[in-house]
């Protein structure tokens, strides 16, 4: 019954307090603490009933466990605005700093009960996506009045599995992936003249939203020593974020994007095992985070209409390299390597001012004390790599009106600090 109140309790935090978060997009470069120390890996290789959300598969091989973590992350975002005639033409820069908010805290769980040796019952809950910016100056172009400029998205999944060992070498997964999402913008008054709905278009605060979709999972031991994975999770379709239907398209709607991936663990030593995983995330199937700006986009405008802008972001494949090290029955040692292309091009950084998902490659560390009582402590570091877009034909030659023209250059780098307690029940 005590467990049954934590966990309840545990679900409402995750739900509430993950702020921001945003490094493969604004997708997190892993799920679980373990697989963040090894760039993110999970699809071959799941290590904590967190992972469920990776490949729920591996889930029926962790036997009756719970996980429980917490996550500081750091972003750092910057833009500027170049050559623009509102502030005064070739050679005249405007410098913004959108790290008012620097720090955030993102909590993580997941439990799994053995129904018999080859049936297991768990779920998970932890952080899917996000992105925020605060410009506590404002940004002269969306707003005229110096109002504190920016936006806070925070996408939560609560995930109940099932996963099934079907005989020694092979198991399969399905997990339930039940989504909220919480939205907010500030500053954008200068974009109501081009909405559908202007007055559900900026400042009304946090709107929620919730859907629902599928994840799927294989994992098969090839050999002693190799192990594959392959994993797929459907768009998950999510009501209308209503308070902000005239800034997004089709009306306010913000599905989460599909993604799939295939992974491979190899058992290099018996000390040493290496993963890998490969990983694509369909941003531009979803209208308002894929569809082009003003520049691109002859129908970008009114916002809140099918056709109208977003933020251009393409699709990404995410690469992923892993490595973990048994230095003695006490400690694990683990690094990784996480790549995923900028998915803004250079034409949409503009709209992007707000959500500078720029960074690229990524570096992570991390480790697991094993105590004599059998419980896990787990540690983990990223940091991503400074990486600026720099625009080109971003901003409309009449922007403001009767001047505009300039571009906008949008940077991002981050850290994040993670701990997770766990053990086998």
């Amino acid at each position: 019954m005590k467990l049954t109140k934590h966990l309840a309790a545990l679900a409402v935090t995750s739900l509430i307090a993950s702020n921001a978060w945003a490094t493969n997009g604004y997708a997190p470069h892993g799920i679980g603490q373990k697989s963040k120390g090894m760039g993110g890996v999970g699809i071959a290789l799941v290590q904590d009933t967190v992972g469920a959300g990776i490949n729920p598969a591996g889930m029926v091989g962790l036997g009756n466990r719970f996980d429980g973590g917490l996550e500081i992350f750091r972003p750092i975002r910057d833009a500027e605005i170049v050559d623009n005639g509102f502030f005064g033409g070739p050679g005249s820069t405007l410098s913004l700093d959108g790290s008012d908010t620097k720090y955030f805290f993102v909590p993580e769980i997941g439990y799994n009960y053995m129904i018999n040796d080859r049936l297991s019952l768990g779920f998970s809950m932890f952080g899917n996506g996000g992105m925020n910016t605060r410009y506590a100056d404002g940004i002269p172009l969306f707003n005229m009045n110096g109002a504190v400029t920016g936006i806070d998205l925070m996408q939560a999944f609560f995930v109940p599995t099932l996963s099934w060992k079907i005989n020694d070498r092979h198991a399969i997964g399905v997990g339930l992936n039940l989504a909220a999402q919480f939205f907010r913008a500030q500053g954008l008054t200068n974009f109501k003249a081009a909405s559908l709905y202007p007055d559900n278009l900026t400042d009304n605060g946090h709107d929620s939203s919730y859907g629902a979709g599928l994840r799927l999972g294989w994992i098969g031991q090839i050999t002693d020593r190799v192990t594959l994975g392959a994993t797929y999770q459907t768009r998950t379709y999510m009501s209308e974020f209503d308070d902000y239907k005239g800034l997004f398209a089709e009306g306010g709607d913000f599905d989460i994007p599909e993604n799939y991936g295939v992974g491979i663990s190899f058992q290099a030593t018996p000390k040493l095992v290496l993963a890998f995983d490969i990983m694509q995330i369909n941003y531009s199937s979803v209208n308002s985070i894929g569809n082009t700006g003003p520049m691109t986009n002859p129908t970008a405008f009114p916002l809140g209409a099918d056709s109208a802008a977003g933020f251009g972001w393409e699709d990404q494949t995410v690469y992923k390299l892993g490595a973990a090290y048994d230095l003695n029955p006490s400690w694990t040692l683990r690094a990784g390597w996480n790549y995923g292309s900028n998915p803004i091009p250079s034409s949409e950084t503009l709209f992007n001012i707000l959500a500078p998902g720029t960074v690229e490659n990524h570096l992570t560390l991390g480790a697991t004390w094993n105590m004599d009582n059998g419980q896990q402590l787990t540690f983990s570091y990223m940091h991503a790599f400074e990486n600026t877009v720099d625009g080109s034909g971003s901003i409309p030659p009449g922007f403001p009106p009767g001047m505009g023209g300039g571009e906008a250059n949008i940077t991002m780098y981050q850290d994040s600090f993670g701990v997770a307690w766990g053990m086998d029940l």
